[in-house]
């Protein structure tokens, strides 16, 4: 590797991302909707859920929404048709003008799917603050998992999050729904690994049936054992199941508020361990601490902000 190509890790905010709605950009009415929702990010589809003969409706949809509505205290994620189809140009063209939080790449197979498109939004004069997420759903994608995430973390890249997509990953190797996922657990542990190797976040599959509210919350809490950050939603009755899951406890709250106090107190800035109730901490897990009481001040925030919101409606 290169002196230019050797790996950083800038820091970066923390985001919520416990509930990922994805939501067709042709779909005007969940458009409108989408405001009054308590989902941390919204996946704008113009891909899989986009028929081709709406492409076009639907980035001028997207036009219209985002002069309108900001969605504050959201996470706002483009997912575009691949660069080889008729649709890619167009749709990296929208995401360069409306400068949203992401874009969503389909079937990652490799770092250069990303570092590709990392180099064509600084030639259109992107700001650094749109990043990229990348859909895993292919066999190749789960086997370069370690390798994308790795140029994710070099000078210059954007990459952020990782989205695994089930659906084509079962229909590429064969491999049947089963209860608890069992024959993908491994392929999901790897996708894991690979962002934890690197600074990044991973968000977990959708559940089809939106419907069937105990296999839902079953995924939830296997999710969220497994280490991902929170789940794709493809309906709005997803959401609270999603953010009671992936989101901290007040337990685990008020343990990271004691692992900061400790490390508050006099003459503790010098230590790298920390007596804490007969249990060491390490001031790595200060870090963690300081990112999880942000992000439950996040969730606090948006709440009230959204209360607000429906009681002036």
């Amino acid at each position: 590797m290169s002196q230019s190509e050797s790996q950083t890790s800038p820091s970066r905010p923390a985001h919520l991302r416990r509930s990922v709605l994805s939501v067709p950009a042709s779909n005007r009415r969940a458009l409108d909707k989408l405001s009054s929702l308590d989902c941390d990010a919204v996946i704008f589809d113009l891909e899989d859920s986009v028929s081709p003969e709406k492409k076009a409706e639907a980035r001028e949809n997207l036009r219209a929404f985002f002069a309108a509505s900001p969605l504050p205290g959201k996470e706002r994620i483009i997912r575009i048709n691949a660069l080889s189809s008729n649709f890619g140009a167009d749709d990296l063209a929208l995401v360069a003008e409306l400068e949203p939080d992401a874009v969503l790449l389909p079937k990652v197979d490799e770092p250069q799917d990303v570092t590709g498109v990392s180099d064509r939004l600084a030639e259109a004069d992107a700001p650094e603050s749109l990043r990229i997420w990348a859909m895993i759903e292919t066999p190749r994608g789960i086997l370069n998992a370690a390798s994308i995430a790795e140029a994710g973390r070099t000078a210059g890249s954007r990459l952020d999050c990782f989205v695994v997509g089930l659906n084509d990953l079962r229909k590429e190797t064969g491999v049947l729904p089963q209860p608890g996922r069992v024959y993908l657990v491994p392929w999901l542990m790897q996708v894991v690994l690979a962002v934890s190797a690197y600074g990044l976040e991973a968000i977990d599959s959708v559940l089809n049936d939106f419907k069937d509210a105990e296999v839902f919350e079953a995924e939830c809490g296997q999710g969220r054992i497994m280490g991902f950050a929170g789940k794709m939603l493809i309906h709005p009755n997803q959401i609270e199941a999603a953010n009671r899951h992936f989101g901290p406890d007040e337990a685990v709250i008020a343990e990271a508020e004691a692992i900061i106090s400790a490390f508050a107190e006099p003459g503790a800035d010098a230590l790298n361990v920390v007596n804490l109730n007969g249990r060491m901490v390490e001031r790595l897990h200060l870090v963690q601490a300081e990112r999880l009481v942000h992000k439950a001040r996040l969730i606090e925030q948006r709440s009230i902000a959204l209360r607000q919101a429906q009681g002036e409606d």
